[in-house]
């Protein structure tokens, strides 16, 4: 009697539970039927994973986080590589560039006010400049010198060989900058940047002194926290983009009716285009500001522009995958960052063809604010997303040193 006994209650125990399961089930269909998903998306991947260096195996074949959109971005994926997240800690992450001399990467952690290195040989991170001037885009020139964008100084600097400093542009027909944030070297020498006016924020940089547009009250003191020659800047120009030619002229290339709120910027292998991002309004703006839309140029032998373009929206599936840096590979392809904000597995980056086509995306669990090409072979994509740097081996090459 025990024995049967013992064996009802167990039959009968597992037939509730399936019951319940099958209730439970029937439940949560109606609810995604009726349109309320029955649990809040928290992961990209499912399951979830740990993105970390040390982090168990995820990839068998191709990383189930690189999306090919178009059979054409196969030839860009390289099997049996996963996507690595290598350092976190940064309050928002900027500017990555490799040095391929020294093999290691270079990048800004705007709000920390400081520089960071991650070392290809044993993937030590260390603080390499300190304070930084909330330096955002970075880049090395033809001579290995690295040239960076300062926020709160509102300038374009060269670190020369030696150490010291030297102010590439600071200002245009006696009128301060606003916040240069990206920069690039075309092969003829001369060094280019887009001036959007985000660093004019307590985060990012400094305010303006009392009256300028991000400070038009004074409610925000300017000079809270600053060096004593900090704070006394008001914007003074549009959103443009400059050049400055190998003798130091500093001349507009992109005007800020043309390109609103100017962000990232990359050439064409060839450097007969010019891709620059629009990114969204930023503090002061007196207009509509940026749509996040990406537009190309043709770019002369003399450095004049022609030809404006929209090259992309930068929509995917209705979502708006914000661009901000940019960096083109060596057949011309795009990769742009991408940040999403809070539409879950739309943020890291999307890479579009030559004619604009969106070939393919690569989702990671954060928003990135820009990439650059690297390692020895620059076969490697490196993604500054918010607090942390990841990376993606490819089967293809940046067209040129970051």
């Amino acid at each position: 009697m025990t024995t049967h006994s013992t064996r009802r209650n167990f039959l009968s125990t597992i037939g509730a539970a399936a019951g319940a399961a099958l209730v439970a089930t029937r439940s949560v269909a109606a609810q995604v039927r009726q349109g309320a998903p029955a649990v809040a998306p928290t992961v990209i991947s499912n399951p979830p994973r740990d993105f970390g260096p040390d982090a168990p195996p995820t990839t068998y074949f191709n990383d189930p986080d690189v999306l090919t959109i178009d059979p054409a971005f196969n030839a860009l994926v390289q099997p049996n590589t996963s996507i690595k997240r290598l350092w976190t800690g940064a309050l928002w992450a900027e500017g990555p560039a490799w040095n391929s001399q020294g093999r290691f990467l270079l990048w800004s952690d705007i709000p920390n006010n400081r520089q960071m290195r991650w070392v290809e040989d044993d993937g030590h991170v260390s603080v390499f400049r300190s304070p930084s001037n909330n330096s955002n885009g970075n880049t090395f020139d033809q001579q290995g010198r690295q040239l960076s964008c300062e926020h709160l100084t509102r300038r374009v600097v060269r670190y020369e060989h030696d150490g010291s400093i030297t102010s590439i542009a600071d200002s245009f027909e006696g009128k301060h900058l606003n916040s240069p944030n990206d920069i690039v070297v075309h092969r003829d020498g001369s060094i280019w940047f887009t001036d959007p006016p985000y660093g004019g924020q307590l985060y990012e940089g400094a305010p303006d002194a009392r009256g300028g547009p991000t400070n038009p009250a004074g409610q925000f003191n300017s000079k809270a926290g600053q060096p004593a020659e900090i704070g006394t800047f008001k914007r003074e120009l549009p959103t443009n983009v400059y050049r400055v030619d190998p003798n130091g002229r500093v001349q507009v290339v992109v005007t800020e009716d043309q390109v609103p709120d100017p962000n990232g910027l990359t050439f064409s292998p060839d450097f007969a285009r010019l891709y620059v991002a629009s990114t969204g309004k930023g503090p002061g703006d007196k207009g509509p500001g940026g749509k996040g839309e990406v537009y190309v140029f043709d770019v002369a032998p003399d450095g004049t522009l022609s030809n404006r373009k929209l090259f992309s929206n930068c929509v995917v599936d209705g979502v708006n995958c914000g661009p901000d840096g940019l960096r083109c590979d060596v057949e011309g392809n795009v990769w742009m960052s991408s940040n999403a904000g809070r539409a879950l597995g739309y943020s890291g980056a999307t890479v579009w063809s030559p004619a604009g086509k969106l070939l393919g995306r690569i989702r990671i669990p954060e928003v990135c604010g820009n990439l650059t090409f690297g390692g020895p072979k620059r076969n490697r994509l490196f993604m500054a997303a918010s607090q942390s740097i990841y990376a993606l081996y490819v089967a293809t090459q940046g067209a040129g040193p970051s």
